[in-house]
């Protein structure tokens, strides 16, 4: 299928295995498909420097891909091979160790339990230290176990005996842990410890969430100069960094200020598509090879086909390839290799790699069911403005999961569903049964205390985008998932 003429049959061949390219959830993403599905990016990489320990990254970024990729996939020896002049912890991965030391299922409270033991940041940062403890004692010598009997025998359900025990414990579980630490030294041996899906900390309690992250990052603050093989990587949501992480001495300035930020390059966002493309099956490897996309000569053997990309203009070949320059009859339309991620771009002109895989997974599937393309494209454009709004709708509704609230602006602002507002407008809008649910199942609070606020915290996720001092637009990524359309626009249907 490198040629320009392709059949009927072939075409819809191509778009059943173009709608099926895995959107970038990582959670579920099976054992054999997940590395042919990663795209590591350079910038990325450094995460699994030593020396850092926070890993920032907005929401759709990647975070729990990457954290995955090397505490569940164990694929650091391979990711390795592609980021020169990072310094990794050791070139023999049978010395280095991954844990997870978040999530932990059962072995870790529910939001109920967590709300009922943190009352004070120090007991934050004594939560930590123990279940760092009791998820590390298959590593401790006979003698330290001995110490730490009382503390590794409650439920992990059970904070409140944890604590008991950790407090009984004495110094007990610092001594085992430099004793460890000593250990991995001695024997040349790294261990790093992860913590991911921190959104989830004390369920819908925005104070128990703060003293939870903030509990976290003072541990890891004050202990990460202390230990020198036993590591920390915390991967966590920006906008939860900027709240939370901000409050601490030099421990945790240094902490923050060495932290790796995950962003994406236009040129990234189109290799993370065309690599998914071409490792989904050997045909639409070929018709990305149709379209001039180069590769590198020697296939990956874990991660598969790597696409070759200096810029991210390579990629027009390919987009165009598919849809067509432009997403009408002609230029006044606009051009389809800059629409893409123009319209995915959130209030900040942040995109991220899960929308645009969707975006032509969604596309794809709209495709089959027409005929409105001749060889050798595969998508109408109006498959693709019919996609946004179903990326639109998914971006919102998988939004609720870290912020439940979004159900609550949905309900407000559908009241004028016409874009843009002025400010006063919107906070008007927002004012409405302030004192109300925010949830759609359970009693849920805006993390501001008012509209005011909460309008300066939309634009800072770019949910909303500031237009001017006094005017409030939305980006399309959210405009059609919050049921809104913009002033002057076609109506829908």
């Amino acid at each position: 299928m490198a040629g320009k003429k392709i059949t009927k049959a072939q075409r819809l061949l191509l778009l059943r295995q173009l709608s099926d390219l895995g959107y970038g959830q990582a959670e579920s993403e099976s054992e054999e498909k997940f590395p042919l599905r990663f795209y590591p990016v350079l910038e990325h990489l450094r995460a699994f420097d030593p020396a850092v320990v926070l890993v920032v990254g907005d929401r759709g970024t990647g975070k729990s891909e990457l954290f995955n990729a090397v505490f569940k996939h164990d694929l650091m020896s391979t990711l390795a091979h592609h980021a020169p002049g990072i310094r990794f912890p050791s070139k023999d991965p049978s010395c280095v160790s991954w844990i997870e030391g978040y999530p932990l299922g059962q072995e870790f409270p529910d939001p109920r339990g967590l709300r009922d033991v943190l009352s004070t940041s120090q007991r934050a940062v004594d939560l930590w230290f123990a279940y760092l403890v009791r998820r590390l004692q298959d590593r401790f010598d006979e003698e330290s176990k001995t110490h730490l009997v009382k503390l590794l025998e409650p439920p992990g359900g059970a904070p409140d005996q944890v604590l008991r025990a950790f407090d009984a414990a004495g110094n007990a579980p610092l001594l085992a842990l430099d004793q460890l630490d000593r250990k991995l030294s001695q024997e040349d041996r790294w261990l790093f410890v992860g913590y991911d899906e921190l959104d989830t900390l004390g369920g819908f309690d925005w104070e128990a969430m703060a003293l939870a992250i903030r509990g976290l990052i003072g541990f890891w603050a004050s202990y990460a100069r202390r230990w020198q093989r036993l590591r920390a990587k915390i991967f966590l949501r920006t906008d939860l960094f900027r709240r939370h992480a901000g409050l601490g001495g030099a421990d945790l300035a240094k902490l923050a200020a060495n932290r790796a930020e995950l962003s994406w390059s236009d040129r990234n966002l189109f290799a993370v598509l065309i690599k998914r493309i071409a490792n989904t099956s050997d045909e639409l490897f070929q018709y990305c090879q149709g379209a001039r996309i180069s590769f590198e000569k020697e296939q990956d053997p874990i991660l598969g086909r790597m696409p070759r990309l200096i810029a991210a203009e390579e990629s027009r070949r390919l987009i165009e390839r598919m849809v067509g320059p432009y997403m009408g009859a002609g230029r006044k339309k606009g051009e389809t290799f800059r629409w893409v991620l123009a319209h995915l771009r959130d209030g900040r002109g942040v995109a991220t790699p899960r929308e645009l895989v969707r975006l032509f997974e969604q596309a794809a599937g709209k495709e089959a069911a027409n005929d409105r393309v001749r060889s050798p494209k595969l998508l109408h454009p109006t498959a693709l403005r019919q996609a946004l709004e179903d990326v639109s709708t998914d971006h919102v509704t998988q939004a609720t999961h870290e912020w439940p609230w979004i159900y609550g602006v949905h309900q407000r602002v559908e009241k004028q569903r016409l874009v843009p507002w002025s400010r006063r407008e919107l906070e008007n809008l927002l004012r409405q049964q302030w004192e109300l649910s925010w949830g759609e199942t359970q009693e849920i609070r805006p993390p501001e205390k008012s509209p005011s606020e909460f309008i300066d915290y939309l634009v800072e996720l770019g949910v909303f985008r500031q237009r001017g001092k006094y005017r409030i637009d939305v980006p399309d990524i959210y405009l059609f998932g919050l049921g809104l359309r913009r002033k002057g626009g076609v109506k829908r249907k």
